[in-house]
């Protein structure tokens, strides 16, 4: 059989990065001149473990040895004049291993070992060199004694007052040099956040003698005064101009002004703002002491509003008189008023593939407060161009959906539970939103929901987002010969499930910790937690009005039955970082749907379902589970008939109650400079599923209770055999601003099949680029044809 273009990409991925790794070795050298050597290692000898790795920093960055991937990058494309791509050779430079032997000894000197003493050496063999620097460090010098000598005495009231500033100075602890800067650092910060406005480091430093004891050093440190002055003066915040440009940066022609207070004067030249947009947003209020932190939070909390481009620091002067009050500036240039931005993933797997394609129009400043208007459209069409793809067309499903949002910041609610930017711009968000999924010849299913969602920070870790009313109507409409064959397969649940006309109202809660660490190399724990709740005000209205049933028992409110459910989910994450830009992280997404009270199942749209490329990557969405759900089980034959029905249900069938998905993954660097981007690559094995819920009993009298497909029931003793695993590797493309992502992912374990027959890349693997018995009985049995590989291109991590 002729292989596909998903499968030939692979093939040459793998011998692409094998030829990459096996000829490195041999080629690294391969152009260098006679008298030349390749710095290929750095050894350090002698030195304090805790120390050693960070020494390794210190030598020139020109002596520190390739990346392998980025120096065949620099040979790949010098040739063609491209010596800005990839990473040019590290030459052995004898002055340079002198140069970076005195930064390694000023490095461990200052480190508490001031008698220590660095030599270097080089071994060459075959044009590659090693650098070898053996320390002696000799005695390890504590700190005896530490005293001051402060001039003012606010300032060295305020010293008595700050404590832990200085617990590296501590009597019995190592002297350290580095950690005397950071202190000075650090109360240079204590300063600017009391009103010292004028403050320098310069003022501050430390004298240090190591005379009297050969490990043992009195540290006393200084904090001079102004030039002429007695003492360090203290400022306070006076009057502030705020002045907001054009979206060019123009200050220029008419503004609207306005004297806000004793304090805020407002200049307008975009003519898009009311004053309150920003004077809420300032922290640096008329009489209180100047402070570093206020200044930093008002350009960080402006910024985050997400109208304007550029906020910078604000600028200060100082009144002419004596009385040490500073008038503020800030000025500001707003985004363009309007933005449209789209983005997209693909995916593709031999005769299967598709896209996700979305626009969002944003219009910024609605009734001139900082309210944002969005306008999200998406589509997502599966394709399948195999033999046995629906008869009417090649589409298999489509799914369109539209939505409009308008965001203010602030909360707009009777309650006041969210300080405005303490830790973030909270924001109220009014949003309705139409959804339309299309199967040909099977089903139509449309959504309207109606919300309005609260979200604010408590801290600057912990985020809270609240709906507290979301109003949702979804309606089915089924192919009548489609719901026919699903009658007689006694799939009258289904039916139901995919059928039904249904409203509800609910509330919604989120609890998010750390988002604003995942872009950082850190070790910390990500964990968000989603609670859904719905239909219980209807059930209280229905029963106190007695409403009327319909035939199936439910009761309804205008015609229509209403749901009634709980959903929870979690996403709990463990980010490890392992030096560099390495990074471990291992997720854990959970979650439990359970329909009660007026409602014997979910709606369809709040079913979970697994695959895709954030999920189960080497299964496409809605082909995995639910357990151990196999098509086969509708029966084998190949018949014209068959196979169109077979067809129309897939993709859309394959959902549950109850769903869990774990992901490891390993991220690297794998180039600094690919195209003026850097290259980033990823291993990850993928493992989970969904199951549905035994919580409906079988009654000969109600069609629609019957538990259909068992071997999609979770089943506590049976999970180690339902759960599907994957694994893959995948390549990221860091532009700055967005990262695209190709992963290639190949199913490992697949729980359609039983017991050893589940492990099909080891039962299989000779078939991995071709067909043989497995694939062509697979194809029989269940009208498709079985993919090891998948691959997901995208924008953005995974998770």
């Amino acid at each position: 059989m002729k292989a596909s273009f998903t499968q030939n990409y692979f093939r040459l991925t793998i011998l692409s990065i094998f030829l990459v790794f096996t000829l490195s070795n041999c080629s690294l050298t391969r152009r260098l001149k006679p008298n030349q050597a390749l710095v290929r290692k750095i050894t350090i000898k002698g030195m304090d473990k805790e120390f050693e790795l960070n020494a390794i920093n210190y030598v020139d960055k020109l002596q520190q040895p390739n990346n392998v991937i980025n120096l065949q990058i620099y040979y790949l494309f010098s040739k063609n004049g491209k010596k800005d791509i990839g990473e040019p050779p590290a030459l052995l430079d004898s002055a340079l291993v002198e140069f970076s032997r005195i930064q390694i000894e000023k490095y461990i000197q200052n480190k508490g070992y001031l008698k220590a003493r660095v030599t270097d050496s080089i071994s060459i063999k075959k044009k590659k060199a090693e650098l070898i620097f053996t320390t002696v460090e000799g005695p390890m010098f504590r700190i005896r004694k530490f005293t001051d000598s402060i001039a003012d005495p606010k300032v060295a009231d305020l010293v008595k007052r700050s404590p832990d500033v200085f617990a590296n100075v501590a009597p019995g602890k190592r002297f350290d040099t580095d950690s005397l800067s950071a202190d000075r650092d650090a109360f240079y910060l204590v300063m600017k956040r009391n009103g010292y406005y004028d403050f320098y480091r310069q003022y501050m430093s430390f004298n240090y003698d190591s005379t009297y004891n050969k490990s043992a050093v009195d540290v006393t440190m200084i904090i001079d005064n102004p030039a002429g002055k007695s003492a360090h003066p203290i400022y306070k915040i006076n009057n502030t101009l705020i002045t907001i440009s054009t979206t060019n940066g123009k200050t220029i022609g008419k503004a609207d002004t306005i004297q806000v207070d004793s304090q805020f004067r407002f200049v307008d030249f975009s003519h898009r703002f009311k004053p309150h947009v920003v004077t809420t947003y300032i922290f640096q209020k008329k009489g209180q002491l100047y402070n570093i932190d206020n200044q930093t939070l008002t350009t960080t909390r402006l910024s985050g509003l997400n109208v304007f481009k550029n906020v910078p620091n604000p600028t200060y002067t100082k009144l002419a008189d004596s009385s040490n009050r500073l008038d503020t500036k800030i000025d500001i240039v707003p985004l363009k008023k309007m933005s449209d931005r789209v983005e997209g993933e693909f995916l593709f797997n031999a005769g299967q593939y598709g896209y996700n394609i979305g626009n969002t129009f944003t219009s910024r400043d609605i009734f001139k407060s900082a309210a944002i208007l969005q306008i999200k459209l998406n589509e997502s069409i599966l394709f399948n161009t195999g033999a046995n793809a629906v008869a009417n067309g090649v589409i298999e499903n489509q799914d369109f959906s539209s939505g409009v949002s308008l965001i203010f910041p602030g909360i707009i609610s009777p309650f006041n539970f969210a300080e405005p930017g303490k830790y973030g711009v909270p924001h109220t968000t009014f949003s309705t939103n139409y959804s339309l999924f299309y199967q040909s010849e099977l089903v139509k299913r449309q959504s309207f929901i109606n919300s309005i969602t609260y979200d604010f920070f408590e801290t600057p870790d912990k985020e809270h987002i609240v709906t507290p009313i979301d109003i949702e109507f979804t309606k089915g409409t089924i192919n009548p010969i489609a719901e026919a064959t699903l009658e007689s397969q006694d799939r009258y649940a289904y039916i139901d499930l995919i059928g039904r006309t249904v409203f509800t109202t609910g509330s919604q809660y989120s609890y998010v910790l750390n988002a604003n660490k995942l872009n950082t190399y850190r070790d910390f724990i990500y964990f968000r937690g989603n609670l859904d709740v719905g239909g219980n005000t209807l059930w209280l209205i229905s029963h106190l009005l007695n409403t009327p049933k319909d035939t199936l028992g439910e009761h309804t409110l205008f015609g229509y039955p209403f749901a009634q459910y709980t959903k929870g989910e979690v996403d709990l994450r463990f980010y490890k970082s392992l030096g560099g830009e390495k990074q471990l992280i291992f997720r854990i997404d959970a979650g439990l749907a359970v329909p009660y009270g007026n409602s014997t199942s979910m709606i369809f749209e709040k079913e979970f379902y697994a695959g895709g490329s954030n999920d189960m990557r080497a299964w496409l969405p809605r082909t995995l589970g639910p357990g151990q759900y196999n098509r086969s089980s509708y029966g084998p034959g190949n018949d014209t008939a068959a196979i169109n029905d077979r067809s129309k249900y897939q993709y859309l069938d394959q959902f549950g109650e109850m769903k869990i998905v774990t992901n490891t993954e390993f991220r690297y660097k794998l180039s600094d400079n690919f195209f003026g981007s850097i290259l980033r690559g990823a291993l990850f094995m993928d493992a989970g599923n969904v199951w549905r819920l035994n919580n409906v009993k079988e009654d000969p009298s109600n069609p629609f209770s019957a538990i259909e497909n068992p071997n999609g029931l979770f089943n506590f003793a049976k999970l180690p055999q339902s759960i599907a695993i994957d694994i893959g590797t995948g390549l990221r493309v860091d532009l700055g601003f967005f990262v695209f992502r190709l992963d290639a992912a190949l199913k490992f374990k697949d729980p359609e099949f039983n017991g050893s027959a589940q492990w099909v890349l080891i039962d299989h693997f000779n078939e991995l680029f071709h067909s043989g018995a497995f694939k062509q009985n697979y194809e029989y049995t269940n009208n498709a044809n079985y993919n090891f590989l998948q691959l997901n291109f995208g924008i953005g991590m995974p998770f």
